[in-house]
């Protein structure tokens, strides 16, 4: 009953033509302190529209996961606001978990018990019950494709079918909210492809609003239709990735330099050329924007030879969402994700 009354409450709420259509997850300065004083969120702040695919991208330990229990009544903020559905995340606690699903980092699925005995005690939990149950799970586990091994025990599945029968789980209610926490860590390339697949399904064909949490840049890039790059617990960029990428000028340039000693002289050199802006360095790769790269990179290139400093790779490419990192958060992706964020 309670699902029933928040699932009309939003959709009369989205039908309203007299107010402006509520966003489907709303964060407000959200600050989380764990002990010795770990500040895992530092005021963050995003929205996310409905029926939209919605991604935080950033390195492990930026504060992805906080958030995510934050929003789906895990955790509760040290100060902050959030709503999820039109529900406050705290006072309405109760309501926001039925309207939600919820895929977290690690398998929630029982190894000892079958593919439909999972999804049929998930739908029990909900309050489902009788033919409306049995329905329901034939249709997930056919549409999942776990049909033919719906009776078996979950220890036998692959990574990819436990990861398939994990976000049928999480839409047995039919939630109009999913979260999805780092949903394709472990799997391998072909299973990461069909997860793809699925999620943009379920956003496009069932307006389902999803949340997707990731490290992974190119899943940011080809899933998320607007993103908040999270560092450090806080939003330092957000927007589409076309929006995010087109705001760096010109060309990025990545130097891979043949002795890590030679860094700071490569970049003592590099600096003072004109042509070069936006220069970093993370152990012994240079990253620099040029406006004409290709013309750009020979000229570094000699004024690194006249230094002394060699160079074992030069590779001049379009901005990426790593870029964008970069410029924002001063350090590059795979530095933050290797070093953790605090």
């Amino acid at each position: 009953m309670i699902l029933v009354e928040t699932l009309n409450s939003v959709r009369h709420q989205s039908s309203s033509s007299s107010q402006p259509e509520l966003p489907a997850i709303e964060a407000r300065n959200l600050v989380k302190t764990y002990r010795g004083d770990v500040r895992a969120l530092d005021r963050l702040s995003f929205r996310v529209e409905a029926g939209a695919i919605f991604g935080l991208l950033g390195p492990n330990g930026a504060g992805k996961s906080t958030t995510v229990k934050i929003l789906t009544t895990l955790s509760r903020p040290d100060s902050g606001e959030a709503r999820v559905a039109g529900l406050d995340v705290l006072r309405d606690a109760e309501r926001v978990r039925h309207a939600i699903g919820c895929i977290g980092q690690k398998s929630g699925v029982d190894s000892e018990a079958t593919g439909r005995e999972n999804l049929t005690l998930q739908g029990r939990v909900y309050g489902l019950r009788g033919t409306e149950l049995k329905r329901r799970v034939a249709e997930l586990l056919e549409r999942f494709g776990l049909d033919q091994a719906a009776d078996r025990v979950t220890r036998t599945y692959s990574g990819g079918m436990q990861r398939r029968l994990d976000v049928a789980m999480g839409l047995v209610h039919h939630p109009s909210v999913l979260f999805m926490d780092e949903p394709t860590t472990g799997l391998d390339p072909e299973a990461r492809a069909d997860m793809w697949k699925e999620i943009a399904r379920l956003a496009r064909e069932e307006g389902i609003t999803i949340l997707l949490t990731t490290h992974y840049l190119e899943e940011a890039d080809r899933l998320a239709q607007r993103l908040a790059i999270v560092d450090r617990g806080r939003v330092v960029a957000e927007g589409s990735p076309e929006e995010l990428k087109s705001e760096l000028r010109g060309d990025t340039i990545h130097m891979e330099l043949a002795q890590a000693e030679d860094a700071s002289k490569a970049h003592s050199v590099l600096s003072r050329l004109e042509e070069l802006r936006e220069l970093v360095i993370d152990t012994r790769t240079l990253y620099a924007r040029a406006d004409r790269g290709a013309t750009t990179v020979p000229i570094a290139l000699a004024t690194l030879e006249s230094a002394g400093v060699k160079v074992a790779s030069v590779t001049v490419a379009r901005p990426s969402l790593d870029d964008v990192y970069l410029r924002y958060a001063g350090r590059s992706f795979r530095e933050a994700d290797q070093g953790g964020s605090r």
